[in-house]
């Protein structure tokens, strides 16, 4: 079977390729339809990892949130014409004590690996769950990011004592917005309070109980929980705050990604007996939680609808350009590609 997969071969260039998959393989091909633009894509399209990251990674298909429909399974274990989402983590062995994010030997699509932007992904049945009937495309393409923020929570919800009246939210962007989604969810009782930058950005978080501006954190505010979503140059002065305001003995999810180191204040870390806990990608039940997330609270897919931004149709190699470009000025919300490549 010939294949075609668009690499990103240097800084803002793309370059469809053909590849031969092995025929006789027992596993899935799904026709991709929506593709989700991360800012980790955005970071290799825009030339802003390191040379050496850049020279070692590429040439390589970007994307790792996505959705398609399955044309043929040697398996049996879908259907012709199911939607399915697609998981980008792929593991080669299992651990007892390491989750398979987490494992050094899982292979990553987008990451070192061809990710989503091809004319087929051919995947083992592990690597794909059953989308919900009528959920939109458009939203069900960024599963995989909120699957992360299911990974977050979760951990947070077995490393994080019981003290949990105030837990606070850093960050104003998409990982902030669907991390505060899912704790509504999840603890309905919780009173939930986050912090941005950017007022109109805070504007769309309806759901929570409080929204404050960074600057407005007050004499005598405290959280017991908090939750680090800012990643980059927010990272340092975001995890400075939480440590000032969280109460002893809290826990905080770090969840931003930064290029560069970020400098902690370890003293106030050891008096407090603070826990610091780092949450990377999901594995397989964080996917699987997060579908049965969405048919128990059916309302969530209507909140995550207000992150769909662009949503560019994709048909050429030019309109891929298009579309990161699109992504690259947006301020807020998801750039989708729909997929007709």
């Amino acid at each position: 079977m010939l294949n075609r997969v668009y690499r990103l071969i240097a800084p803002r260039t793309f370059e469809p390729v053909q590849v031969e998959v092995p025929d006789g393989v027992l596993q899935v091909v799904v026709r991709p339809t929506y593709l989700s633009i991360c800012n980790a894509d955005m970071r290799y399209y825009q030339g802003k990892r390191s040379a050496e990251a850049l020279a070692k990674k590429l040439p390589m298909a970007l994307i790792h949130e996505g959705v398609g429909v399955v044309v043929r399974d040697a398996t049996g274990a879908f259907e012709r014409g199911e939607s399915v989402v697609m998981l980008p983590n792929n593991p080669h062995e299992a651990d007892p004590h390491i989750a398979e994010n987490y494992l050094a030997s899982s292979e990553f699509c987008g990451s070192g690996f061809d990710g989503f932007m091809q004319e087929y992904m051919v995947l083992p049945p592990s690597r794909l769950v059953r989308l919900p009937e009528g959920v939109d495309g458009t939203v069900a393409a960024f599963t995989e990011l909120v699957s992360v923020a299911m990974h977050a929570v979760s951990r947070f919800d077995v490393i994080a004592h019981e003290g949990r009246s105030v837990v606070g939210v850093w960050g104003d962007g998409n990982l902030g917005f669907i991390v505060s989604l899912i704790l509504r969810m999840k603890y309905p009782g919780m009173r939930i309070v986050v912090f941005g930058r950017n007022a109109y950005k805070l504007n769309d978080f309806t759901f929570v109980d409080e929204t404050r501006l960074t600057y407005e954190a007050g004499d005598g505010f405290a959280v017991d929980h908090a939750f680090e979503c800012c990643g980059g140059d927010g990272s340092a002065s975001a995890i400075d705050q939480i440590i000032d305001v969280i109460k002893p003995e809290g826990a905080v999810s770090l969840l931003g990604v930064s290029e560069n180191p970020v400098p902690v204040n370890t003293r106030m870390v050891l008096e407090k007996g603070l826990r610091l806990f780092g949450s990377s990608r999901s594995g397989r039940q964080d996917f699987l939680d997060t579908i049965a997330l969405y048919e128990a609270h059916p309302e969530i897919l209507s909140y995550l609808a207000a992150l769909v931004g662009n949503v560019v149709e994709v048909g050429s190699v030019a309109q891929i350009t298009q579309a990161f470009e699109a992504d690259a000025r947006k301020s807020m919300g998801k750039t989708v590609m729909k997929w007709k490549m």
